[in-house]
């Protein structure tokens, strides 16, 4: 297909660009049809999508409008992030307020301590690239867990406890990763000689300054639409905040994402307004399939079967299914021993660590932005990586997230149908298509 990339390219730019957003949507959308023929989640099906039109299959998109398609991941990121808040419910979270932060610091210390281990002491990466992998592991994907738990009507306190788990794992993640990958920064560009406090403590700085400035317009919005507001005016002033904050973000080089899921969070717990995230639900399936579609365009598919440069020896598709092993292990020890540690039922313990293992949205907005922040062969290896592993977790993930509602008896089968969510019903959520 060299040739209809060449004919393209002798268009203007924004010709370009415009066949090039036609181009994904109509093959996310055809490829997500046929994925959702064998059960799979319609992202599955946009990054299938983005690997067969991408530069290493039918090549169909410009090398520089794939470059060129950035804001569209910065888009994407703040939406995911601000729709998770809404599921950070601070009536939840206090009632085991402290059991709940003990069981996700476990899950996550062992998470990152299982995938640091095997990639830098079994497979021997480079320090900085393993140090920024397990720091991603951590990060779940919460959309997939709460369209099984609402398609299934599971309640109970298996129930409560995983989601409040997922929601405070998602804080304490984003937060974690944005330190570790601006330190990482610094390690990479600098001696250790030229490293001072302030290069350390900066980062945590800004982090910290995103928290404030999220939690203060999160206020904002309340007051804003304390007033009436027509449904148009209320979607366009969340998404003109959300494209503001980003912005300013990305310029003092953070990532927006910690920052927005603030606002998303302080806004919920003010008002309880479901039909402002609804909204945004409405608005969002088409820029999250461009999202995901172009993460799979970023699949390096060739460098799947070879290694990559200083980063490590070992080819790249062995790195992924030793990190999504890893990454399982990790999440499953991590969350029963915490289980056991704050003395939570059986069922609970036991089967906790299976239904937080989706991470696709989450780990592909943060690869995003670090692989845009590194570059080089850095940024190359880790985008690659997190997006074939979440294939894997595409498939795998939300079959064990419903089978642990089925052995900690969390539903009645009686009242529901004994099959996964439709791809409608999964469109219905805030995160649509992020479903793992």
């Amino acid at each position: 297909m060299t040739w209809f990339v060449d004919l393209i390219s002798q268009t203007a730019v924004p010709v370009q660009i415009t066949i090039s957003i036609a181009i994904m949507l109509v093959f996310g959308f055809l490829i997500s049809r046929l994925t959702k023929l064998i059960k799979l989640p319609n992202v599955t099906g946009y990054i299938l999508a983005g690997i067969i039109i991408g530069p290493y299959l039918l090549n169909l998109i410009p090398k520089d409008i794939i470059g060129g398609l950035d804001f569209i991941s910065d888009i994407a990121i703040a939406i995911i992030a601000f729709s998770i808040g809404e599921y950070f419910k601070f009536d939840l979270i206090k009632k085991n307020g402290l059991k709940i932060l003990v069981i996700t610091l476990f899950e996550i210390v062992l998470t990152s301590v299982a995938v640091f281990v095997v990639t830098y002491f079994v497979l021997q990466l480079n320090l900085i690239f393993a140090v920024l992998l397990s720091a991603l592991a951590s990060a779940t994907a919460p959309a997939a867990i709460i369209t099984i738990v609402k398609h299934y009507k599971a309640k109970g306190e298996f129930v409560d406890t995983l989601l409040q788990t997922v929601a405070l794992d998602n804080i304490i993640g984003i937060f974690a990763f944005s330190i570790v990958l601006s330190l990482s920064l610094i390690s990479i560009g600098e001696t250790v000689e030229q490293v001072s406090a302030l290069t350390i403590i900066l980062p945590i700085i800004k982090n910290i300054g995103a928290i404030v400035v999220g939690v203060l317009v999160g206020f904002l919005l309340k007051w804003i639409f304390s007033k009436k507001q027509s449904n148009q005016s209320r979607l366009l002033i969340v998404l003109i905040t959300l494209f503001i904050f980003t912005a300013i973000c990305l310029a003092l080089d953070i990532s927006s994402l910690i920052g927005c899921m603030v606002i998303g969070t302080v806004y919920a717990n003010l008002t309880n307004d479901t039909k402002l995230f609804g909204q945004l639900n409405d608005f969002s399936p088409p820029i999250l399939l461009l999202f995901f579609v172009k993460g799979g365009l970023a699949l390096n598919f060739a460098a799947l079967f070879s290694s990559i440069g200083s980063v490590s020896s070992v080819a790249i598709w062995v790195i992924c299914i030793v990190y999504f092993f890893a990454r399982a292990f990790g999440k499953y020890l991590g969350a029963f021993l915490g289980c056991l540690t704050v003395k939570k039922p059986k069922a609970v313990s036991c089967y906790l660590g299976l239904a937080i293992l989706p991470q696709a949205s989450i780990a592909i907005a943060l690869a995003t932005f670090a692989s845009r922040v590194i570059g080089g062969v850095y940024g190359e290896a880790l985008i690659t990586i997190v997006v074939a592993s979440s294939v894997l977790n595409e498939i795998i993930g939300p079959v064990l997230t419903k089978l642990s509602l089925h052995l900690s008896k969390s539903y009645d089968k009686q009242d529901t149908q004994n099959n996964m969510p439709s791809q409608e019903e999964v469109k219905a959520e805030p995160e649509t298509e992020v479903n793992v």
